[in-house]
């Protein structure tokens, strides 16, 4: 998918592309200090201007509130675009906690004496530079950006269009404030706001590490399948609450609630509810009521429709097991055991977030080391599954592959590592031949020093 030098050579993304590779570089040896002092700079800003980009963000929200008026936009999209009712506050809260967080570069993994005075370290270093592609969450960008910077990793960021007002205002408050600080590089941040520079950034293979795209199926399979640059990510979110036999039924209602309505336009709200047959009869009438006080539309299987007293519950397709609804919308469904139930989330979950409610220690171990999903929560709501709530500081986004990072990735998700040996005069022929020396291979407990 790459394009040719002399295309590349005439873009406005090409530009930006390279500038932060040579910004990745630079940030790479910056000091700990130098990046934190990056961020008290941003959430400085924050707060100082706080009134510039509220209304930025108001105008967002209200052509959002007209779309969905006309039916253009889903109701909890538009939630997602609101700054206002403390979602700003806890944005600054969330870079004050990244500053303070321990710095995740050139820390020691591992340490070896091959031989005395010929040592082996193993340091985590930034992956380099990031492309992120995120729905319309303006706070997401403050999270992406403030995760890159700790990390030591150039980004370009494009956010969703019903968002253009805010995130144009957040990047170029982001770009002043850091711009003042001595030792951070220009060109590190970059916001594109066109389709067309998605599709161009896809090219940028030897100027971009790594993509993360967050989104529909639909839209991360395009991403993979246009590019030659390593891609990580999830698409949906088809997140599960087990209610196990064992189960303690009011903290079941609690975590069950909590997790579907608790904001119902996130990746880790759960979709879908699974009873276990020996507690249906008393849980479910409990739990429908809650669900239907919260507003919610439960669906449900015939032994659902039957147990839970209520004419309200919709009859469940086929399909609503695989649905990410991201709406007032949960399916319910009756399994025999704790096995139907995990077969049921490792063939419809996306591999997200799923929880049991059991108060049997080893049924819960089963579960956690049996559902194949990259956060698995025992007695917790899956609204958890955050990197602020994990105390990661904050997320670039979640990652539902094997490879690298699973999770909430945070700020170790963006590094990878680097081997850095350190001798004196020594060569291999010393260690080859008809005499030759032997290795010691030592496991050391020294850090590396810069």
């Amino acid at each position: 998918m790459s394009g040719t030098s002399a295309q590349r050579a005439d873009s406005d993304l090409r530009r930006q592309a390279l500038a932060a590779r040579e910004a990745a570089r630079g940030l790479a040896a910056t000091s700990a200090q130098v990046r934190d002092a990056g961020l008290a700079a941003i959430a400085a800003a924050l707060a100082s201007e706080r009134d510039t980009i509220l209304a930025a963000n108001a105008e967002d929200f209200a052509e959002a509130q007209q779309m969905a008026a006309r039916g253009a936009l889903a109701d909890p999209l538009v939630a997602r675009l609101n700054l206002a009712k403390g979602k700003y506050d806890r944005a600054i809260e969330m870079v004050r906690s990244v500053e303070g967080a321990e710095d995740p570069l050139w820390q020691t993994q591992r340490a070896t004496e091959i031989d005395a005075g010929l040592n082996l370290f193993r340091v985590s270093v930034p992956i380099g530079v990031l492309g992120v592609i995120f729905e319309s969450r303006p706070d997401a960008l403050i999270q992406i950006a403030a995760v890159c910077l700790k990390s030591g990793n150039a980004v370009l960021m494009k956010g969703g269009s019903e968002a253009a007002r805010s995130n144009r205002a957040l990047a170029d408050l982001i770009r002043r404030a850091t711009a003042a600080v001595d030792g951070l590089p220009a060109g590190w941040l970059s916001l594109l706001e066109s389709r067309e520079d998605v599709r161009e950034m896809l090219e940028q293979d030897d100027a971009i590490d790594l993509i993360i795209p967050r989104g529909s199926n639909e839209f991360v399979a395009y991403i993979m399948a246009n590019t030659n640059i390593p891609v990580t990510g999830h698409a949906d979110g088809i997140c599960h609450v087990y209610v196990d036999k064992a189960a303690d039924l009011d903290k079941a209602v609690r975590v069950a609630v909590d997790s579907k309505v608790q904001d119902v336009s996130t990746c880790c709200t759960a979709e879908t509810l699974l009873v276990h047959a020996a507690v249906a009869a008393a849980f479910l009438p409990r739990v429908v009521a809650a669900l239907a006080a919260a507003k919610v539309e439960v669906r449900g299987d015939e032994a659902t429709r039957s147990l839970a007293g209520s004419a309200d519950v919709v009859p469940a397709t086929e399909q609503d097991w695989s649905t990410e609804y991201l709406d007032y919308i949960l399916s319910v469904k009756v399994v025999d055991s704790l096995s139907q139930a995990m077969t049921h989330i490792n063939h419809y979950g996306s591999a997200h977030t799923d929880t049991i409610v059991t108060e049997d220690r080893t049924r819960a171990v089963r579960f956690l080391q049996g559902v194949d999903s990259s956060s698995a929560l025992v007695n917790a709501s899956t609204r958890f599954a955050d990197g602020y709530r994990y105390g990661l500081g904050a997320e670039v986004g979640i990652s539902t592959g094997r490879l690298h990072s699973r999770g909430p990735v945070g700020m170790e998700g963006l590094t990878t590592y680097k081997y850095l040996l350190e001798g004196d005069g020594h060569t291999v022929g010393d260690y080859e031949g008809a005499t030759p020396k032997p290795y010691t291979h030592r496991k050391l407990e020294a850090t590396w020093q810069t």
